[in-house]
């Protein structure tokens, strides 16, 4: 790849996420695209040369080949474009591929359109539906849904490295808090602007211990449409663009408890491995084991070589992460190398990952307080840290409270399943 070939989000706009909005998706889509048109006077449709399509279920839509609808829905029908999908990793992939399109040089210009509609469905079978992305041959059969796996997941991590039920409340609180200050944010819409507490999240009630409703992914219904384009046409429109300066692609065994014996991992992190705890026997593959992310780290591994990043804590100002639940969130700073193998939870009490700290991770909300439309989930925190970087926060929030100060480098992460597949993007504002 050539290095002249550097690639930019340029843009974006968004139809704001809620538990139900009653325009159906081509129409949510439309007017984030239409958000985007207004924001960049310069931008012809006519320009964009493909369209990368982002939404993870049929099942959800209720259609098949959905991403036809919406081409033609917005006028692009005549444009090349297909759709992309893999769970929750389904707008990261969408945007890396797209990436890689505009990188290998055969397109400049790309619209990357998300979406999803989860409650055309009752919410039982919402989670039916998204369970159906585990296999289904052996864990769905007997009963899994993700709450489950995630929560037999942090269960896990809790007994090898010992966060508490503290731990995760403060980040449940870090992130509502930080969404009241996002207009965009499905919590303020239901919720209003107070602040919670401690002992607010534990009055929440238990979904699957040790998570409580607020440590999990909203239910969500909204669009996103970013524009990327290559160095060679991105001051045509826009004097902030936010490149891309390293990604990274990631995988693990589909079946969460194979990752006892994950072969392929095995010795591959020795000292992860030797964080391992002493008192309790360990499994032949002692990382990521069930309690990590092991997706995460080859993706972050190969997304920090490109962008060259030695120290992500001190070089990367803020990051918006892919975490459908809590525990999660305290799992990726590990596994992304912001601290050690279970040192996640000296981030979350040294207020490191906090609004003002070292390191803020959600300060849009994240997926359990902003929102969580799986298509459109990664294009939202994307069109997030792009205003971030651009310093547009207080114009698009009508609050400067979230902008970070003279943000240089920022990073998001995608993941499907728990944690099957999934990807790491760093940006760089030069």
């Amino acid at each position: 790849m050539a290095d002249d070939r550097r690639v930019a989000i340029l843009g974006g706009g968004l139809y704001r996420p809620d538990r139900v909005r009653y325009e159906n998706a081509e129409e949510g889509v439309a007017m984030a695209f239409q958000q985007m048109l207004d924001d960049m006077p310069a931008l012809d449709p006519r320009d964009i040369e493909f369209v990368q399509s982002s939404y993870f279920s049929d099942h959800l839509n209720q259609q098949l080949c959905m991403a036809w609808i919406v081409q033609d829905y917005i006028g692009l029908h005549r444009k090349g474009g297909y759709r992309i999908e893999a769970g929750g990793s389904t707008p990261l992939d969408a945007m890396i591929n797209a990436y890689f399109l505009i990188k290998s040089g055969h397109y400049d210009l790309v619209l990357v359109p998300g979406w999803e509609w989860m409650s055309e469905v009752d919410t039982a079978t919402t989670n039916e539906f998204i369970a159906s992305a585990s296999d289904t041959d052996w864990d769905f059969t007997v009963g899994g849904f993700y709450n489950g796996y995630y929560a037999a997941l942090e269960t896990r991590h809790m007994q090898l490295y010992g966060e508490t039920l503290d731990d995760l409340g403060r980040i449940a609180i870090k992130n509502r808090n930080n969404a009241v200050h996002n207009q965009y944010s499905q919590w303020r819409a239901e919720h209003g602007t107070s602040y919670v507490t401690l002992d607010d999240y534990y009055r929440d009630r238990i979904i699957a211990w040790p998570y409580r409703r607020w440590d999990c992914a909203l239910i969500s219904e909204g669009a996103c449409c970013l524009l990327m384009g290559s160095e060679k046409v991105a001051a045509r429109y826009t004097n902030n663009p936010m490149w891309i300066a390293g990604v990274g692609l990631g995988t693990d065994s589909m079946r969460p408890g194979d990752r006892l014996v994950d072969w392929p991992y095995h010795g591959l992190y020795p000292d992860d491995e030797n964080r391992y705890p002493d008192n309790i026997e360990k499994p032949l593959t002692p990382y990521p084991e069930m309690a990590n992310f092991g997706f995460a780290r080859e993706a972050a591994k190969q997304a920090y070589a490109q962008a060259g990043i030695r120290d992500p804590l001190k070089e990367i100002d803020l990051a918006e992460l892919f975490a459908p639940y809590d525990g999660v969130e305290l799992c990726l700073y590990e596994d992304l190398m912001f601290c050690p193998r279970g040192e996640g939870k000296t981030l979350v009490r040294e207020g490191v990952v906090e609004r003002g700290g070292g390191l803020p991770c959600q300060l849009s909300g994240g997926l359990t307080a902003y929102a969580h439309p799986v298509g459109a989930t990664s294009l939202l925190q994307t069109l997030f840290l792009y205003w971030q970087m651009a310093g547009l926060v207080e114009e698009k929030l009508g609050d400067p409270t979230l902008q970070v100060k003279n943000p240089k480098k920022a990073l998001t992460t995608g993941h499907g399943g728990t944690g099957c597949q999934g990807g790491v993007i760093v940006y760089s504002r030069d």
